[in-house]
């Protein structure tokens, strides 16, 4: 064989790459290799980003809410400065996963650090192998709402024959009241609402005497008052023991993860997390 058909032979052009390549695939493992873990860096910028939804009462409304009061307490639990990083939801939770937390958006913005409100829930779990979801820091469930002296009967949803309901339409609650009982209650709700916030604040309006939507929605809005009643949404389809939800960090910031556990456990057990919840209405269950 000339030399010339030795450099052309692909097998051979096949061993000289790789042999070319491998200084440089050593000298990258040893960079990543020194590379500081994710809360070195954090704290060596002095501050970490926190992304959290837009437009999500009570969690996150124009710059605050419990979400970014908890961003709040993070931040200083860190003894870092906090940057918050509000952004608009997905098509679906493996979007905002891509987006906010281990790849970043196309249109140029993230990922943080860390993003809330992210559903402890296996099956995501096990489909997203880029991220750790950890520290669950409430327990939210779909509920309804109801006027106890116009509505003084709410125990199964035949009982809502004759009322209005006012639930946002493409929400969970929406959904299961829309297709609940073949859909028997269909022409009776008033689905053209953003969130259950706006179907609580109907309620309290007495434009309607039943509202649904998620339970913190409703409790952020009557606010204990004795005229009305939040219960579990009384439907064999809803979740029965509600859902977790925390959230979420690169798979491979670990040491990150461990110091926000122990920061969300502390603020569970010296009462600020429940402080949180309490101040925007709403009853802290924890997860």
């Amino acid at each position: 064989m000339t030399d010339e058909s030795r450099l052309n032979d692909p097998r051979r052009r096949r061993l000289l790459q790789a042999a070319l390549a491998l200084p440089l695939l050593r000298a990258g493992a040893a960079a990543r290799a020194q590379e500081p873990e994710a809360l070195a860096r954090i704290r060596a910028r002095g501050s970490v980003s926190v992304a959290v939804y837009h437009a999500m009462p009570p969690f996150h409304v124009k710059g605050a809410g419990i979400d970014v009061g908890l961003a709040e307490q993070l931040a200083l639990e860190l003894g870092v400065k906090l940057n918050l990083l509000p952004f608009h939801a997905g098509e679906n939770m493996a979007d905002d996963l891509r987006n906010m937390v281990w790849k970043g958006h196309y249109l140029g913005f993230g990922p943080a650090d860390v993003l809330l409100h992210v559903p402890v829930d296996k099956p995501l779990m096990d489909s997203q192998p880029q991220t750790l979801i950890l520290a669950p820091y409430f327990r939210e469930s779909v509920a309804l709402a109801h006027h106890v002296e116009r509505v003084p009967q709410l125990d199964s949803l035949a009982d809502l024959q004759g009322q209005r309901v006012a639930v946002a339409g493409q929400t969970l609650a929406g959904w299961l009241l829309i297709g609940a009982d073949d859909g028997a209650y269909r022409t009776q709700l008033l689905t053209h609402l953003d969130d259950g916030v706006a179907a609580a604040k109907l309620l309290l309006a007495g434009e309607v005497n039943v509202a649904a939507g998620n339970a913190s929605e409703l409790h952020s809005v009557l606010k204990g008052n004795p005229l009305y009643r939040i219960m579990p949404l009384p439907t064999p389809r809803a979740p029965r023991n509600a859902w977790a939800v925390g959230m979420a960090v690169k798979k491979n910031a670990t040491d990150l993860a461990q110091a926000l556990q122990t920061a969300t456990n502390r603020l569970a057990q010296d009462g600020r997390l429940a402080a949180l919840f309490a101040a925007q209405g709403v009853p802290w269950r924890p997860a």
